[in-house]
């Protein structure tokens, strides 16, 4: 079963088992009147939907009155317009441990990242995604995974020409799309919108330099090696971790959290 976006490991044995993230070949209709030269927001948007919705119907979300809906809708209701960009949110219930922001705003939290990480850490985490959104990073992925799917050469991309993806190309436009990675310098940039977007909303930055402390302790266990290959295109946690203290030691914001570990419990019940 293929995992989606960053920081995606799976760790322990004490979470409730829902089941891994469901991928499938979620874009057959997306792939029509999309033009390899010219493509916009709003084309990465149609796209970003219609796969988040197949996702949405595909994957067990959890419902309104699940403790983990409810705690997100206490933690981000107020965001569902975030810097010009509206958001939809929810939260699946698999053993992967991730979030994500598509580039149509849909933010999806895995249900197995809120078990460890609390409500700080759960918006720094957000903030980054979003990040990624207003970055235009989304859009980005979006596009490449398209080009490389549809085999889209440099004479049929300057025709406009679009090819309609066949089944082979539809699952590997699925995989790049939802397996994404960013350049390093693109992470470090959804990393300061995340600590912007904490500071802005009298979050408390801690929970960024916490969140990454406890990726670092993710890739250091027996999932290590499998975390590292996944990590490859990030920044060093334990790097990102040092560059959020120095910037809230520059604001006057720092406390010093103390030994960060992963939880023994849920933090979601």
């Amino acid at each position: 079963m293929k995992k989606v976006i960053s920081a995606v490991i799976v760790i322990g044995s004490w979470w409730t088992v829902h089941g891994q993230i469901n991928l499938g070949k979620m874009t057959k209709a997306a792939s029509k009147g999309i033009t390899a030269l010219s493509f916009s927001n709003a084309d990465a948007q149609k796209l970003a939907k219609e796969g988040v919705d197949w996702m949405d119907a595909n994957n067990k979300v959890a419902s309104t009155k699940d403790p983990y809906t409810v705690r997100l809708n206490k933690l981000f209701a107020k965001h569902k317009n975030e810097d010009g960009l509206p958001l939809n949110y929810k939260v699946y219930l698999v053993t992967d441990i991730n979030a994500f922001a598509a580039a149509d705003g849909s933010v999806r939290v895995f249900s197995s990242l809120m078990d460890i990480m609390n409500d700080d850490e759960l918006l720094a985490i957000i903030g980054h995604e979003i990040g990624h959104v207003k970055n235009e990073d989304s859009k980005d992925a979006v596009k490449n995974a398209y080009l490389r799917a549809a085999a889209v050469d440099a004479a049929s991309a300057s025709s406009n020409t679009v090819q309609t993806l066949n089944e082979s190309q539809l699952g590997e436009f699925a995989n790049d799309l939802l397996n994404a990675k960013h350049s390093k310098k693109q992470e470090s940039q959804a990393d300061d919108y995340s600590y912007d977007f904490m500071k802005k909303h009298g979050y408390n930055v801690v929970g960024a330099y916490t969140a990454f402390k406890k990726l670092a302790l993710l890739g250091s266990g027996e999932k290590a090696s499998s975390y590292q290959k996944m990590m490859s295109s990030h920044p060093d946690s334990e790097q990102r971790a040092k560059i959020i203290m120095k910037r809230a030691e520059k604001d006057g914001v720092w406390v010093d959290p103390g030994e960060v570990t992963l939880p023994k419990t849920k933090l979601t019940k």
